[in-house]
């Protein structure tokens, strides 16, 4: 049955749809990067919410500037804006089709997308744009403005082709027009999120209008989100499971874990919908719970990514199920990732760790180790580094991590250790397999990649820790490399 309006009467018993009138909805949210995280978390959520009665005037309109978004924009209209998303738990599946969404700008379309972020109606303006679309050095983590699209925004701010872009010239036509300005929640895995939106936001504004940088510094509410739940990229195999599970034909549908969890600051000038009825956990300070997620979770992901891409290894659970790459999991998150985290308000770090563990274990979810090795031009300085930089800072032991970054290093030299080929895995693949086949004969050659280690690159403990990682990769191989760390032996 192809999933639409039409034939949410006759959804299977087992699935569950809208428990509300989707034509009743009006808009509140326009959200841009519409891509499987955002339809199974910010999405759900207020499909939750609208089933419950409530604050039926908040739905979402999508948006994108990106090519690819106009794919997903033609999957979803064939199909109403729903969604089909399948919570793939450890012993069982469920499905539901969410309503949250009731419309998708064109992709690029930058006069529909200014007219929707200028309504009034529009009081939250959401995204989940990658870690890698901040425009942050990754060297100092600062704003940097010298991408040459954030120059083209500044030199034509009236027809941006950024989302920064949009959202200063869209601040400052509801400036003029004397509407309140909107809250603007990013749902990345960046740390202080809502501060590095805030950061890029003023930062393009300050290029060519000081004025309203200004304004938008004292008037914008920009709050800090941690957002958490696995969820693998769609493909036929996807399609063909619900087809087959749930007989829904269903151009993009979303699978995911039955693990979710936001924690948001409290911080929405203009208003915001009842999300703290349907598990959103609203503080005062999300910090803490950024640090638990960000160092043990993702960090905890490209431990254990690599060392499987290696290997040969296809899917996240056949990973960490791996003996050696499972202890080096424990080792590592309780000896020198945890050390890291200052304490989570009623959290147990060490249980967090284990719950990590046996949610990539989950062998339903079909997250693959492709996903968890991508980008890491754009993860490591993120969920690695910063980490590597606290140890340093306090004297103590870096090993495991150096193996890490040198396994992210031999990785990126393109073959696994059977010598099949690794296709690209970065927007920066190029230049990193580059420096990677440079760097097995010159190891400190990778550490002088300055935007992506700083200084922890030019540390001479780290240098040494990652020199004898990386040629103990090249001449032993990962098992024996892991299970001499396992052992206590340094290399």
């Amino acid at each position: 049955m192809k999933l639409s309006n039409a034939n949410l009467a006759s959804l299977p018993p087992q699935v569950a749809a809208p428990g509300y009138d989707r034509a009743a909805l009006s808009p509140g949210i326009v959200h841009f990067g519409v891509g499987n995280f955002h339809r199974a978390h910010q999405a759900t959520y207020l499909d939750s919410l609208f089933a419950s009665g409530r604050d039926h005037d908040w739905a979402i309109v999508g948006a994108g500037v990106l090519p690819q978004d106009g794919a997903m924009r033609s999957a979803l209209e064939a199909q109403d804006y729903l969604a089909t998303v399948v919570e793939q738990a450890p012993a069982a599946s469920s499905a539901r089709v969410t309503g949250s969404m009731i419309d998708f700008l064109p992709p690029r379309d930058a006069a529909a997308i200014l007219a929707a972020l200028v309504d009034p109606a529009t009081r939250i303006v959401s995204m989940t744009i990658t870690e890698g679309g901040y425009f942050i050095d990754p060297a100092s983590g600062e704003f940097s403005p010298d991408d040459p699209q954030l120059q083209a925004d500044a030199a034509n701010p009236a027809s941006p082709g950024t989302v920064f872009g949009l959202l200063v010239e869209a601040l400052r036509r509801r400036r003029a027009a004397g509407h309140a300005p909107f809250t603007v929640m990013s749902c990345d895995n960046v740390p202080h999120n809502g501060v590095v939106t805030r950061n890029a936001v003023t930062g393009l504004a300050d290029l060519y209008d000081p004025e309203l940088a200004d304004w938008i510094r004292g008037q914008v509410a920009f709050p800090n989100a941690m957002v958490d739940r696995i969820t693998p990229a769609t493909s036929d195999r996807e399609r063909q499971m619900l087809a087959l599970d749930f007989t829904i034909e269903d151009n993009w549908p979303v699978f995911c874990e039955d693990f979710v969890q936001w924690v948001l600051e409290d911080t929405f000038p203009a208003g915001r919908p009842a999300l703290q009825e349907v598990g959103v956990q609203f503080v005062s300070d999300v910090t803490p719970y950024e640090h638990m997620k960000i160092r043990i979770l993702n960090g905890g992901h490209a431990v254990v990514a690599y060392p499987a891409g290696l290997l040969g290894i296809e899917y996240a659970d056949q990973a960490i199920a791996h003996p050696l790459i499972a202890r080096y999991y424990d080792k590592i998150e309780r000896d020198e990732i945890i050390p890291t985290v200052p304490p989570v308000p009623e959290t147990d770090l060490a249980a967090y760790a284990s719950q990590v563990a046996a949610r990539i274990a989950n062998p339903r979810l079909g997250d693959t180790v492709r996903r968890l090795c991508w980008d890491g031009s754009n993860r490591q300085p993120k969920f690695i580094v910063p980490t590597v930089a606290d140890r340093l800072q306090a004297g103590e032991p870096v090993a495991g991590l150096a193996i890490e970054s040198a396994l992210w290093c031999r990785y990126c030299h393109g073959t696994t250790e059977a010598g099949d080929p690794i296709e690209a895995n970065d927007d920066s693949w190029e230049r990193l397999s580059e420096i990677a086949q440079r760097a097995r004969q010159e190891p400190s050659a990778w550490l002088r990649m300055e935007d992506i280690y700083g200084e922890v690159g030019r540390s001479p403990v780290f240098q040494r820790r990652f020199g004898a990682a990386l040629t103990a990769l090249w001449s032993d191989g990962v098992e024996r490399v892991l299970q001499r760390y396992l052992d206590g032996h340094p290399l």
